[in-house]
């Protein structure tokens, strides 16, 4: 088990140095600077003695992330990184400005298992599970090379953060605590393939957050092919998941719909999946996807999402489309780490 004191709590940074025979008092001191000031490096704690930042420095080395490539869209100024962690690995983040300030998707694996066809972060298959402290990394990072704070935050980028399920509930305790970044529960969004054991213990947390659902799919045959996922957890059985987590959370549930071109955007589908949704506490986002080169789909025909949208709403189901971002560079999840390791064979 890897000794990641960015991955604690402020009790259990307490304990630790309990441990080492320093003072309880030192624990909000550590954690302040970790989570509010951000600090990369021990040294930068000016108020902690300089023989306990040698002791941390050797048994419980900051383990963050680094830019290893950076992209900014001409047309929106999105900002697509591509973060090296300590191991080697690499996992990407998008900054997005909106008007209301910046959102930020960051990513929960190196690479993901699930298999969904139209997404680049599969293609260079699973590495590993990322540490709480180094999802929070990805947005400290961001934050200081920008000059900015982030107000909101996505959990959609690589990798599927129910299958990381105990790091990312730490990394939302973290990411919440008044005495760190202190971001409101209700400006964050979990966006999930469709776990379903999981969306019910999400559900028992009562946690406030936005839960977004990668359906893209309203028949099971069709959703198989695109979502691996579905073999295992059928649209019924989601969709129920997901009536009982809104039933008792009160929450409005996102369903995130990539416009596939010839694929899921007829009006077939449209009027399929507004059968489906009907009478569920929940919103649908619709999805212009970006351009994937590895992927052998297009995204869809304005025309064809004002139509999809248009039936949506004559059966009572809310719609938005998503603003198109980042589409000048690689914004889609996956593709700037699948060119450097191409490119480093």
């Amino acid at each position: 088990m890897i000794k990641d004191i960015k991955s604690m709590s402020a009790p259990e940074i307490e304990a630790l140095l309990n441990e080492l025979g320093q003072p309880s008092y030192r624990a909000k001191q550590i954690f302040s600077w970790l989570h509010k000031n951000k600090v990369s490096s021990y040294s930068e704690m000016t108020n902690i003695p300089k023989t306990l930042i040698a002791l941390l420095e050797e048994n419980y080395p900051l383990r963050g992330c680094a830019v290893k490539q950076k992209q900014i869209s001409a047309k929106d100024s999105t900002v697509k990184y591509l973060f090296e962690l300590y191991d080697g690995e690499f996992v990407e983040s998008v900054v997005m400005k909106y008007k209301y300030g910046y959102t930020v998707c960051v990513s929960t694996q190196a690479g993901c298992k699930m298999g969904c066809s139209f997404c680049a972060s599969t293609v260079g298959g699973f590495r590993r599970n990322l540490l709480p402290g180094e999802i929070v990394s990805e947005i400290y990072t961001a934050e200081k090379d920008l000059n900015i704070t982030v107000s909101h935050i996505v959990l959609m980028g690589m990798g599927e953060p129910l299958d990381n399920y105990d790091n990312v509930m730490r990394f939302l305790e973290l990411v919440t605590d008044v005495e760190g970044h202190n971001i409101s529960m209700r400006n964050i969004s979990l966006s999930t393939c469709g776990i379903v054991p999981r969306i019910y213990d999400l559900m028992q947390k009562r946690l406030g957050l936005t839960l977004s659902i990668s359906l893209h799919a309203p028949f099971d045959e069709m959703r198989s092919r695109i979502m691996p996922v579905n073999n295992k957890y059928h649209i019924d059985e989601l969709l129920k998941a997901c009536r009982d987590y809104a039933g008792a959370t009160s929450r409005r549930i996102s369903f995130e719909y990539a416009m596939l071109s010839g694929i899921n955007d007829t009006d077939e589908c449209a009027v399929a999946l507004a059968k489906e949704l009907k009478g569920m506490l929940c919103h649908v986002n619709l999805i212009p996807v970006n351009e994937v080169r590895e992927s052998p789909y297009h995204p869809s025909t304005p025309e064809r999402v004002k139509s999809f949208t248009g039936i949506l709403g004559k059966n009572g189901i809310t719609a938005t489309v998503r603003r198109k971002l980042g589409s000048d560079i690689d914004a889609s999840c996956g593709q700037l780490r699948l060119r450097h390791t191409k490119g480093n064979g």
